[in-house]
């Protein structure tokens, strides 16, 4: 048998077992990371990973410091026995050394060791949560062991009965000669080896007692530009790695703080705003980037993570957004996170068009969410063709909302004969370049954006019958942008001129 770490838990597999063998539904596009043991290539570090069920922290410890001795040999006895809003302690346990009697100053991140009672017999490891000023029955010079330089939001979301579940050496990020990202499945495991399937982030503002509405925006952002549980190496930078999919939307600016190894921010100004940004080393904080979340697991991805690839991510909290649903299922998906829901009108087939309050912080901290519905007659659905048209559906989705929610609005401009034609607003810069341009003759129910070889630009529009002449928006064929298909051409019948109209993407239909 094999002996190995899968995620920092133990696992015995068979001699001869492969990455695929270990890994049997895994997507063979997403890397994963992974370590080989030690030798004499190995670059461990002074600093320790604490793996507790709540999440993981990194601990750097202070020169002259081993971690071994003091940390390690305790792990049975480091379970939260109190805390409070300054400091969160682990023990007790029995320690050797004389308590100096007198306070000392903290900064958030200090691993401390004290004692109760100036009792060296219950002693304990400290974790500040707060910068303060406080007697913990430390040794002289006051007793700090380490700072924590990455999972920093584990200090908030400890509580009583929490423990540790594991501690372990951390790699050097520059160790790449036995460590790396790989997709091949059919890897050969070794003795000893660790593999890391994911990284976990916790989102800023959320607790185990609280939810802080602070970032609710720019957190907004972040989970929706996650929420396929895949990160997109865009860029490999010497200090972070880049998602870039989401790179053009507008987000706020809400949180302004340090940068450590394992932040997650978003930038908010400049070209590349709406981009989602995992650093791998300490940096200060910036004026366009906002703090959104921490890596609470699998750090080694990022460090080890290659420009072009994916890898697996999966952000706490789940995002709550339930337009587009039909209203049973959003009253379902309500009720099982706990949140309470009011609606405007229960009665018949409805599709959720609105939600208040808008963000998932926002819902969490009120338990309740008030919906807006429409009965599902006047939803129209639609596909949208990314293989032919990825330009021209990606500005069609944003004009429309679809790129942010199940359910998007037009407005509707006026029909003629058999066209319907739609006006969304263009903000200024936008650019729809010729695509996908039909040929021959155009089928019934196509659905079409006008691009910028005519004044109409940006006008969308579906026929109900074939021409060969011209497009679905009544331009010729060289100002159209085929985009996809109206599956529901009779709901357009009846409906009024600048009439909202809500439209559902059906993703996968034949």
């Amino acid at each position: 048998m094999v002996s190995l770490l899968l995620d920092g838990d133990p696992k015995d597999i068979p001699d001869g077992s492969t990455l695929g063998s270990l890994l049997p539904e895994w997507d063979s596009r997403i890397s994963v990371a992974v370590i080989r043991p030690g030798g004499s290539l190995t670059q461990a570090t002074e600093n320790l990973q604490l793996k507790t069920n709540a999440g993981e922290v990194v601990l750097e410890f202070t020169s002259g410091v081993s971690p071994l001795a003091p940390v390690i040999d305790l792990r049975e006895y480091l379970v939260v026995h109190w805390s409070d809003r300054y400091s969160v302690a682990f023990g007790p346990f029995t320690g050797a050394f004389v308590p100096e009697r007198r306070p000392f100053r903290y900064f958030r991140g200090d691993l401390i060791l004290g004692c109760g009672g100036y009792d060296p017999g219950r002693s304990y490891l400290i974790f500040a949560r707060k910068n303060h000023i406080a007697d913990h029955g430390a040794p002289a010079g006051g007793g700090v062991m380490a700072r924590v330089v990455s999972g920093r939001g584990m200090l908030d979301r400890w509580a009583i009965g929490d423990r540790v579940l594991g501690i372990s050496q951390v790699m050097s990020a520059a160790d790449t000669t036995r460590s790396f990202t790989t997709t091949d499945l059919d890897l050969s495991l070794e003795e000893g080896m660790q593999v890391v399937t994911r990284v976990e982030i916790a989102a800023w503002g959320t607790g185990d007692e609280s939810v802080s509405t602070t970032c609710a925006g720019s957190v907004e952002h972040l989970l929706l530009a996650l929420q396929d549980g895949r990160f997109v190496v865009g860029r490999r930078g010497s200090t972070h790695l880049r998602d870039e999919r989401h790179a053009g939307s507008e987000v706020d600016e809400e949180l302004r703080s340090g940068r450590r190894e394992g932040t997650v921010t978003v930038r908010t100004s400049g070209k590349s705003r709406g981009a989602v940004y995992i650093y791998t080393i300490d940096l200060p904080p910036h004026a366009t980037h906002s703090v959104v979340g921490q890596v609470v697991h699998g750090i080694e991805i990022p460090r080890l993570a290659r420009e072009g690839e994916v890898f697996a991510i999966k952000v706490t909290p789940p995002r709550f957004d339930l337009l587009g649903l039909p209203l049973e299922k959003a009253r379902s998906v309500a009720s099982i996170r706990g949140i309470e829901v009011k609606v405007d009108h229960g009665e018949g087939a409805r599709i959720v068009i609105g939600q208040v309050p808008g963000t998932t912080l926002e819902v969490l901290a009120e338990r309740a969410v008030s919906l807006t519905t429409i009965p599902v007659e006047k939803v129209i659905d639609i596909t949208l063709d990314d293989e032919c048209a990825p330009q021209s559906c990606q500005i069609f989705r944003q004009l429309t909302g679809l790129s942010f929610h199940d359910v998007g609005q037009v407005p509707f401009y006026f029909t003629f004969e058999d066209v319907y034609l739609f006006k969304p607003r263009i903000p200024p810069g936008v650019k729809i370049i010729p695509e996908n341009l039909p040929e021959g003759e155009v089928a019934a129910g196509l659905l079409a954006i006008t691009n910028d070889s005519r004044k109409g630009t940006g006008l969308v529009g579906v026929r109900l019958s074939t021409n060969r002449d011209f497009g679905p928006t009544s331009e010729p064929f060289d100002g159209t942008n085929v985009i996809g298909r109206v599956l529901s051409c009779e709901k357009l019948k009846g409906i009024s001129e600048k009439e909202i109209v809500y439209l559902r993407e059906v993703k996968g239909h034949g």
